[in-house]
């Protein structure tokens, strides 16, 4: 026996399978043999007893898990820090474990009510007591690490869980003498998985695998070289044999059943301390306010979903419910992650969606030069779609260009401090480009109640699996209501188009709303443009007879000579001003001055003399046609339409229209609430929409009584 080592247990007299509060308890409600537990318990007792001193804490009705003692706190020398149990279920066993605690002459530190933590469960120390993991996102909080930094002076390494069915850190973790970890990686986020590459050299980790992970083999006992466990396959324990420990193999499935195995029935009492660095937590702390229809627009939900997915935690410190239909509703919320890096991510995404820093937290941003050209500062800032301010000089700056991925430099000039985004080519030595996410907000337009659920039916045929022809024609009259609205004002809509426009018969009705005035600017590749000549010169495209709809003989070649000859006479100005080009959608748009970009790949033939084959320049033409855009008719061209899309600010309506379902969801969600998506076939959406256009600006004839 080890007498320098103690370890708290409890009795099985009241243990049952009562609720269910973990994966393990479904199904097994009032399934568990009371005489079988004993004896498993009993049999877990006398190893134990045999090796080290057991303590014992009197069992007590009403709660019958208080016979897994290591969730009753977490012990460190004289000090205790009490758990504050998740689940109503466990929270009237705090009171005894408080009291035993007491008596033996302990120390106890007690959390704030509401700050979930459950003892050892979620709380490892390293077996050279050199500092302390402690698991979150099942049980307990992340927010209780600080705590157990401060009152046990010691470091604490904050590690996520990830499955439910190993909801406390020691269902999966277990140190080992000498430095060994015993652990199930799938049972932990990336980043938790890191920190422990980081801290545990890869000869001292001990991965299991499903089989063992799924009967407990980490929830193990660890006496020196000794490992107490349920069960373990013949592999696991040759790779521990080898290394020097005795595996000591004892059953316990009827406490499998409540989701516990041998670690969870004990606590030891008696921990080594060697801290390498004192009261440390790697934590950090924010608090971020909220503002719009957060309720009904679910923008609440979203904050916090991302914050949870993002490796933080939570605590909503006020909420102010809008009290008319339309008022809005504001919230402060701390944010909490395990390190600065997970918190920088957490942040960026918040900004993203409206989140601002709380007043008394807003500082300006921390500014790094650019030392080469076209390389921006590592930790820089990448921006969104949305409206931008920065904070320069304790004063919200604006920032100017907005688009997506870009960077955002600050310079001085006389009339003040200037923001601007600016793509990673175009960053110039010397250049103040924002790092980090501090004094950073994004301006997201509040919607009416009436607008959110005029959208939610704009929208609602995308939530099923088949869009319904009634439901695309809603979506149609919309958007030719608006195009009418545009073009009345002396708006601006761009058009993205790809060949299949060609291809599925919507050459005639794009042409008609160029010739119309309905389109101000047309970006597009090689292909548009040459299959859309071939069918107006030769009727044809991709070799196709656009009116029979069959292949003509030769007509591969079509193309080609569509090419040749588009070449001979300079470009296509100059083909349509010789006759060489008589209709289509590029005749109409010379004749009528709307102005084009075509965007060249490695796959073109050719090109056109007017395919602009150096990338940066044909993104420049893009950018400078899409400025001031009110509306972007995105029409079965994914590549060029996600182009579009980055460099294309909040505020401008897109709308998205393709074949395939994936297409229209990848391009239409940007978290825009301007963004539309059309499942349907092109030449039939284009079809639809002259003939809506048609019937708004139609004249009405008065019908005459005689």
């Amino acid at each position: 026996m080890t007498s320098s080592i103690r370890f708290l247990m409890c009795a099985p007299d009241h243990y049952d399978v009562d609720y269910v509060i973990n994966p393990w308890m479904e199904g097994n409600v009032h399934k568990s043999s009371r005489d079988r537990a004993v004896e498993q318990w009993q049999g877990l007792y006398h190893i134990l007893k045999d090796r080290a001193i057991v303590d014992l804490v009197k069992p007590q009705k009403g709660v019958p898990d208080m016979v897994f003692t290591a969730n009753a706190g977490l012990v460190l020398e004289d000090k205790v820090v009490l758990s504050r149990f998740f689940h109503k279920e466990r929270q009237g066993e705090e009171p005894f474990f408080k009291a035993w605690f007491e008596e033996n002459g302990f120390t106890v530190y007690e959390l704030p009510k509401d700050l979930p933590f459950e003892g050892a469960g979620d709380a490892l120390l390293d077996r050279e007591g050199r500092w302390l993991w402690a698991g979150y996102g099942f049980r307990s909080e992340l927010d209780s690490h600080p705590y157990l930094a401060k009152w046990l002076d010691i470091e604490v390494l904050s590690l996520r869980l990830m499955d439910e069915r190993f909801y406390h850190l020691d269902t999966c973790f277990c140190p080992l003498a000498d430095g060994y970890l015993l652990y199930y990686p799938p049972a932990f986020d990336a980043y938790s998985n890191r920190l422990i590459e980081m801290r545990v050299p890869a000869a001292k980790r001990i991965a299991v695998d499903e089989l063992d992970a799924v009967n407990f083999a980490c929830n193990a006992v660890n006496i020196n070289h000794t490992i107490v466990m349920n069960k373990a396959t013949d592999e696991l324990k040759e790779r521990l044999n080898t290394l020097g420990f005795e595996v000591v193999e004892t059953p316990l499935t009827e406490f499998l059943k409540a989701g516990g195995a041998a670690k969870c029935l004990t606590l030891r009492t008696t921990e080594p301390l060697m801290p390498l660095h004192h009261a440390v937590a790697t934590i950090e702390s924010r608090v971020i306010q909220l503002e719009g229809h957060l309720l009904d627009s679910g923008l609440i939900n979203r904050a916090l979903d991302l914050i949870v997915e993002g490796g933080g935690s939570f605590q909503v410190l006020n909420f102010r419910l809008g009290e008319q239909r339309n008022s809005t509703s504001s919230a402060e919320i701390r944010v909490t992650a395990p390190s600065h890096d997970v918190m920088e991510k957490i942040m960026s995404q918040l900004i993203d969606i409206g989140a601002v820093a709380a007043p008394q937290e807003v500082c300006d941003n921390p500014l790094e030069v650019v030392d080469m050209d076209g390389v921006a500062p590592d930790d820089f800032y990448v921006t969104t779609i949305y409206p931008t301010e920065v904070r320069v000089n304790c004063e919200w700056v604006r920032v100017q260009n907005q688009r997506m991925d870009g960077a955002i430099v600050v310079s001085q000039t006389p009339e003040g401090p200037v923001a601007e985004c600016k793509l990673l080519r175009d960053l110039k030595q010397g250049d103040r480009v924002i790092v980090g996410v501090e004094g950073i907000r994004t301006v997201r337009k509040t919607e009416s109640r009436e607008q959110r659920t005029s959208n939610d039916k704009e929208f609602s045929f995308m939530g099923s699996g088949v869009s319904s022809e009634r439901r695309v024609e809603l979506v149609v009259e919309q958007i030719a209501w608006e195009l009418r609205q545009i073009r009345d004002r002396a708006g601006k809509v761009a058009v993205v188009a790809g060949p299949v426009v060609i291809h599925t018969g919507g050459a005639e009705h794009l042409s008609q709303l160029i010739r119309e005035g309905y389109v101000q600017a047309l970006l597009g590749g090689n292909a548009i443009a040459v299959h859309d000549m071939e069918q107006a010169m030769l009727g044809t495209s991709l070799g196709v007879d656009m009116k029979r709809g069959v292949s003509v003989r030769g007509g591969h070649r079509h193309h080609l000579k569509v090419i040749n000859s588009v070449r001979r006479c300079g470009n296509i100005a100059n083909a349509v001003q010789q006759g060489v080009i008589q209709s289509g959608i590029f005749y109409e748009c010379v004749t009528h001055n709307v102005p084009f970009a075509l965007a060249g790949s490695i796959r073109d033939d050719g090109p056109l003399p007017d395919t602009e084959m150096d990338l940066l320049k044909a993104q420049q033409d893009y950018a400078r046609l899409i400025q001031g855009a009110d509306m972007i008719l995105m029409l079965s061209s994914m590549l060029h339409s996600i182009g579009v899309g980055n460099m294309t600010p909040a505020g401008v309506k897109m709308v998205c229209v393709d074949i395939n379902p994936a297409v229209v969801t990848k391009l239409s969600d940007r978290g825009s609430v301007e963004s539309v998506g059309v499942v349907t076939d092109v030449g039939l959406f284009l079809s639809m929409l002259t003939k809506q256009l048609n019937r708004l600006t139609r004249r009405f004839d008065l019908a005459q009584t005689v």
